[in-house]
């Protein structure tokens, strides 16, 4: 995957863009929120923006964005400021300005229902009981049909308070040292997505965290590449 940096570009040519993807990363804005379990979509947007040597220095929609290419092709990487639970309202809006179709939206998100450090992988579904990702499937005209990442934070139990408690709390330290590898493997995961393949993704990627290939290793996933 080749990325690089892009100038922005004028509404008119960006509206050509129909080969273009958004990847948007879901989580809270402010300092307060930045380790929490929740955003752990705005970590993989910042591992992506690094890898692409790019930077969250526009605004559009209530949300930062970062322009970058892959292959002559916009990839537009948008960390909505809208909070998780109005997600739609940023994703909805950029993807309508650059003209992107729903398939090539790809969502970065939480998942309670998944133990630490389980990547779930989806070409379309429901929101499951996500909020952030049910606020984009009403936003997309109810459209499901877009690919999405879930990576697992854990369940403490099934009573309702001490879930929304859960996914706005830091990690533990011991979660937090295990992260970088996780956000890795998210990263790696959405490179396979957006160079077309995300049969390959899911089935490189839908298993236990010990299981994925790391990045280098012999028959690997080839690595992501900026210049």
């Amino acid at each position: 995957m080749i990325f690089g940096r892009t100038k922005q570009r004028a509404a008119a040519e960006a509206h050509e863009d129909s080969g273009a993807w958004l990847v948007v990363g879901l989580g809270n804005p402010g300092r307060e929120y930045e380790r929490n379990r929740h955003n752990i979509g705005f970590r993989v947007a910042d591992e992506i923006a690094r890898r692409c040597e790019v930077r969250f220095d526009q605004r559009r929609a209530g949300g930062r964005l970062a322009i970058a290419r892959r292959e002559g092709i916009p990839v537009y990487l948008l960390k909505p400021q809208t909070y998780v639970n109005a997600s739609g309202r940023a994703a909805g809006p950029v993807a309508h300005y650059y003209r992107v179709p729903v398939e090539r939206i790809l969502v970065i998100c939480d998942d309670i229902d998944l133990p630490f450090g389980r990547m779930r992988i989806r070409a379309g579904g429901s929101s499951g009981g996500h909020n952030g990702l049910k606020s984009i499937i009403e936003a997309l005209g109810n459209r499901q049909d877009f690919p999405r990442i879930r990576i697992g934070v854990g369940r403490p139990t099934h009573v309702r308070e001490a879930v929304v408690g859960h996914v706005l709390e830091n990690f533990s330290a011991e979660e937090e040292a295990a992260l970088p590898a996780l956000v890795t493997g998210a990263a790696d995961a959405a490179d396979v997505i957006l160079a077309g393949d995300i049969d390959r993704a899911m089935d490189a990627y839908n298993r236990r965290p010990e299981d994925v290939p790391s990045r280098g290793a012999e028959g690997s996933l080839p690595p992501m590449e900026a210049h």
